[in-house]
């Protein structure tokens, strides 16, 4: 191992022998850098930065030396010196001879390493810059700290944005994605966000790591190809994230050596086209080990416990390895020297055959050597000799389909038949067809350099005449017109060249360098002899355009030339615009699909036969104006019909005018540089070039010297102005001077007479201060007084209060009292309504019942007549009249035996409700809880008698249906006993039916107060049935008017019962 002191030499070698890098460590040198001083140290290496080509690097350190070091011409140099520390480094700017360093004091400055001098100094950091990320372009630049990241534009070297973020998240790294328009942000708090470059619009995030995991990222790298990233933290695993499908795919665990992660890089491969399968993982041991993230395999490491690495930057191309040691030196390592299976060859196509061992050789055993493109001759024996034919490939197959091929494997013709079968491209697959039928060669590098030349001043202006609303889209037209300028200057002076290239700009806005492509390669192939004529419209091609129309539709040429329609009214307008003024987005598309499919002469088919197709429309129009709007207006019209005749036009169109034979065949755009544009006059374009940079000269001239005569003005003002201000000030010092001198003579009389008013003032004070603490003295007594007279009073209005509170107490309760007794009357006078009611329909009931039975006693008692005796009679009336009054009178009675006691029940409630006004407070208590027993009783006495007259209800039913039973037994005997009268006095009963109906009849009208008196109004001829009958008879209505009084008795009483008011309980 080699090792190189820098010392204090600013140029040199790096190492003095060709390297021999051991493949143990693979070391190729060791740089050191220490000081000749009296007392020697060793300046630490804090950063490395390679540049583009993978072959040169910086490193920066502590004391702010940047040393740039040239590996393949072996030469170092002392690029800088900036004092202090540098923090970060970035060299692969688009200028290649310029580099960006972080310091420590917040700052980013940009150096030229060739002329070392400082080119920029960028400042708007508040805290230490830990990493600068460069564009693929080089154009832009991402510098990061812990609190905020910032966008630069390193053409002006303007900041163009800044990340903000709140204290509690803090950044980890932003940085660019290689080869990728995209910008990823990752966060502590594990959160990554990927953004749009340009318009800085979040295209995705990725989802949260797993629940289970609890890595914290700090560290991140990414594939060259921009798929895939690697985070790690504290921790021994990694988390491999798929940025296509946002998805974490897969976790890798490190040995349980590794505890946590401290750098992350990817080893870039020759032949994985940017799918970097080889990852270095800087553990906190200072060994770098590099793993296969496929098969997880352990391939070589570098460093070791003695010797640990701090940091490692690895070269684009993977052939070094830069390390900064932990004891502050450089260490370069050989990748090829650590390992075999890094950057290795793709196994030869050619296969040996070995013989069979042996010593004569045969023609059957030859050693053959094949391979993929011809066949080699075998060794010849010195004995015999064997003639061999090296067998080729059929070339002549190949040689045709030679122009049907594509770049990307797609065959042409397979296209064309897809096409004539559907009609266009799958949508999904359109780009893609288009870019293969187009051969793009995708110069990154030559449309980089045509975009950094700026917007042409030929385009500056380009809003004002076309107004897009859409702003990118308007920036990216003029993007894409200004790179056409650069790239050939009739472009710049192309009046439709904005409509022609609108429609590609619409569909490629998202890939601007794929837009620029297509648009050249249109201009180079269907836009052939466009410009010969130039300022002019193609006059040859409007020519050939014209042929072929008057071969096809005479009629419609004549028409056109009868109303002085030409070719530049009738095919120039669909030209420049290539159709996109008289097509929506899907006809434009499906045409454009069969363009790019078929020769350049396609499109000028395709103008005839829109013309032929409206053919009905245009010979219907006559004026000038209604031609031009029909050719920049869209027309009902098939765009399927329009692509049917423009292959039936190129195949039935004769060989001398078809466009064909005048124009060339497509040629494909040149890898690397694109092709020369010459195809104009130059000597116009030229002039109108020398004239226009004439007069911008003269402009500029004219503006020069203006600012330098106002410039001239502004001086000579600006002197006056300093002139007359410097008098102005003189004049104003002399005059304050003069002031201050007045004002310091009035001040000193001012400060006598204050003297003398200052004691008189205070003889007063003292005067008054005596009378104010007197006056104070009998305030405060007063004070005291007043304050125990308030007092008095307050107690006097307290006693008060509480007496008319005491009083409205009393009185509300009161109230409370007359209120209660006033629903207590309500609760008896309801109660004795009902009972009014109850009595009424009882009477009414036992009226209704007493009527029935007096009608039946009625009948009964007509059927009797002829039987009972005239002399019993009178008697027996009287007898039932005194029974009757009997009755009345003990019904009497008992009434005024009910009222007397009704009467002493509310003489006991007046002599309680009194003395219950003196226990107001003790009763109303009490009397929550008796009222709720009351209730309860009441109801339990309520269930009672209604239980009770149930019972009763069936008793009266019971004694109806004997009565009942009774009265049909008496019927019979009735009816027996007057057949037997009848029989015995031998008179016709012809005579007894009739005087016994109109009986009946007269005894219903009697009145039902009389119920009982009808038997001794009875006729006298009845009188004669027998003694024996009649004393039967007497006993059973003496029976009858007993249950009758006892009835009554009952329901009275139970009346009274129900109608009783509960009374006031006093205890």
């Amino acid at each position: 191992m080699q090792s190189t002191d820098l010392g204090n030499k600013e140029s040199g070698k790096i190492w003095h022998r060709k390297p021999s890098p051991a493949t143990h460590d693979g070391i190729i040198v060791n740089i050191v850098h220490s000081t000749s001083e009296y007392h020697p140290k060793v300046l630490r290496f804090l950063n490395v930065a390679f540049d583009g080509s993978g072959d040169s690097f910086l490193a920066g350190d502590h004391q702010g030396n940047i040393y740039a070091f040239d590996l393949h011409g072996n030469r170092f140099a002392l690029v800088q010196r900036t004092a202090q520390a540098c923090t970060a480094l970035a060299f692969n700017l688009r200028r290649k001879s310029e580099f960006l360093v972080a310091l420590a004091d917040y700052s980013v400055k940009c150096f030229d390493t060739v002329t070392k001098e400082l080119v920029s100094w960028m400042r708007g950091h508040e805290s230490s810059v830990c990493s600068i990320s460069v564009h693929a372009s080089g154009r832009y630049a991402i510098t990061t700290s812990s609190d905020t990241a910032q966008l630069w534009d390193l053409d002006t070297f303007q900041r163009k944005r800044k990340l903000n973020i709140r204290q509690s998240v803090g950044i980890q790294k932003v940085f660019f994605l290689p080869f990728s328009n995209t910008i990823l942000s990752c966060f502590k708090d594990n959160s990554i966000f990927a953004w749009e470059c340009d318009t800085l619009f979040c295209k995705y995030q990725l989802p949260a790591p797993p629940e289970g995991s609890s890595i914290v990222y700090k560290v991140f790298a990414v594939t060259r190809d921009g798929r895939t990233l690697a985070a790690g933290g504290k921790s021994n695993h990694l988390h491999l994230w798929c940025l296509e499908t946002t998805e974490l795919f897969r976790i890798v665990q490190m040995p349980t050596k590794v505890r946590a992660v401290r750098h992350l890089e990817f080893l870039p491969d020759s032949f994985d086209a940017g799918s970097n399968q080889v990852l270095g993982v800087l553990s906190q041991d200072g060994i770098m080990r590099f793993v296969n993230i496929q098969t997880c395999k352990l391939l070589f490491e570098i460093g070791s416990v003695e010797e640990g690495i701090s940091s490692s930057v690895i070269s684009p191309h993977g052939r070094y390895i830069a390390s900064i040691m932990e004891n502050g030196s450089l260490n370069i390592y050989s990748v090829q020297a650590l390992t075999q299976e890094i950057n290795k060859p793709p196994p030869p196509l050619v296969k040996v055959i070995e013989d069979l061992p042996s010593n004569a050789l045969s023609s059957s055993a030859l050693k053959m050597k094949m391979g993929s493109g011809r066949v080699q001759r075998p060794a010849k024996s010195k004995e015999s000799k064997t003639q061999t034919r090296i067998l080729k490939r059929d070339l002549t197959g190949d040689l045709e389909n030679k122009e049907n091929e594509l770049s990307e494997g797609l065959n042409k013709k397979r296209l064309q038949i897809l096409l004539k079968g559907y009609g266009e491209y799958p949508t999904k697959y359109r780009m893609f067809i288009w870019r293969s039928l187009l051969q793009l060669p995708e110069n990154h590098a030559a449309f980089s350099s045509l975009v950094d030349k700026g917007t042409h001043v030929a385009y500056l202006n380009l809003q004002k005449k076309y107004p897009i609303k859409s702003r990118k889209l308007l920036r990216v037209l003029q993007r894409t017109l200004s790179a056409l300028a650069h790239w050939s200057s009739i472009f710049s002076d192309t009046p439709y060249l904005p409509l022609l290239a609108f429609p590609f700009v619409k569909l490629f806005q998202n890939n601007q360098l794929i837009c620029f492509e297509v648009i050249a390669t249109l201009i180079i192939n269907w836009c052939q002899h466009w410009f010969e004529y130039f300022p002019n419209p193609p006059i040859n091609i409007l020519s050939m355009i014209e042929n072929v129309l008057a071969f096809h539709d005479k009629e419609l040429l004549q028409h056109f030339i009868d109303r002085g329609v030409t070719s530049q009214l009738y095919a120039w307008p669909l030209l420049e615009t290539v159709f996109s003024e008289v097509l929506t987005r899907e006809e434009w598309l499906r045409l454009f699909d069969n363009v790019f499919s078929n020769h350049p002469s396609f499109l000028l088919m395709t103008v005839v036969a829109y013309n032929t197709c409206s053919r009905a429309p245009l010979l219907n129009s006559t004026l000038k104006d209604d031609f031009e709007y029909f050719f920049h207006h869209r027309n009902n019209l098939d765009i399927n019909v329009v692509i049917r005749e423009v292959y039936r036009l190129m195949e039935t169109t004769p060989t001398d005018i078809h466009p064909s034979s005048m124009l060339d065949a497509f040629v494909a755009l040149t890898k690397g540089q694109y092709p020369i544009f010459n195809q104009y006059p130059k000597f116009i374009v030229d002039y109108q070039t020398q004239e226009r940079e004439r007069i911008r000269n003269d402009e500029l001239d004219f503006l020069r010297e203006r600012q330098t005569v106002e410039n001239m003005q502004a001086e000579v003002d600006e002197q006056r102005a300093e002139d007359e201000a410097w008098y102005q000030k003189q004049e104003l010092l002399r005059r304050a001077e003069e002031t201050r001198r007045e004002m310091l003579l009035q001040e000193e009389e001012k400060m006598t007479q204050q003297r003398h008013r200052l004691a008189a003032v205070k003889r007063e004070l003292k005067i008054k201060e005596m009378h104010l603490q007197d006056a104070a003295r009998r305030r405060l007594l007063k004070l005291q007084q007043d304050q125990r007279e308030m007092e008095l009073r307050r107690l006097e209005d307290e006693i008060e209060r509480k007496i008319q509170m005491r009083d409205q107490e009393i009185a509300a309760t009161a109230k409370d009292l007359e209120m209660r007794q006033l629903e207590l009357e309500s609760q008896k006078r309801l109660y004795e309504k009902d009972l009014s009611r109850s009595q009424d329909a009882i009477a009414k009931e036992i009226r209704e019942d007493a009527d029935a039975h007096r009608q039946k006693v009625a009948l009964e008692e007509h059927m009797f007549q002829n039987l009972l005796e005239s002399s019993q009679m009178g008697s027996r009336r009287t007898q039932r009249v005194i029974e009757d009054n009997l009755a009345k009178a003990e019904q009497a009675c008992l009434n005024a035996d009910w009222k007397l006691q009704a009467l002493h029940k509310q003489k006991y409630d007046d002599l309680q409700r009194s003395e219950g006004y003196q226990e107001v407070a003790t009763l109303l208590r009490k009397n929550r809880r008796k009222e709720m027993q009351i209730l309860n009783a009441m109801v339990e006495e309520e269930a009672k008698k209604w239980k009770e007259a149930e019972e009763k209800e069936f008793h009266l039913q019971s004694e109806r249906r004997a009565c009942a039973h009774s009265d049909a037994c008496r019927k019979w005997f009735l009816k027996q006993e007057t057949s037997a009268a009848l029989e015995h006095s031998g008179e016709p009963p012809s005579e007894e039916v009739p005087w016994l109906q109109r009986e009946r009849m007269a005894s219903s009208y009697l009145p039902q107060t009389s119920q009982f008196n009808d038997v001794s109004e009875m006729d006298p001829a009845a009188q004669s049935f027998p003694s024996r009958k009649a004393t039967e008879w007497d006993h059973m209505e003496h029976d009858l008017l007993k249950r009758v009084r006892s009835l009554r008795q009952r329901l009275t009483a139970q009346a009274q019962n129900r109608c009783q008011p509960p009374h006031l309980m006093v205890t």
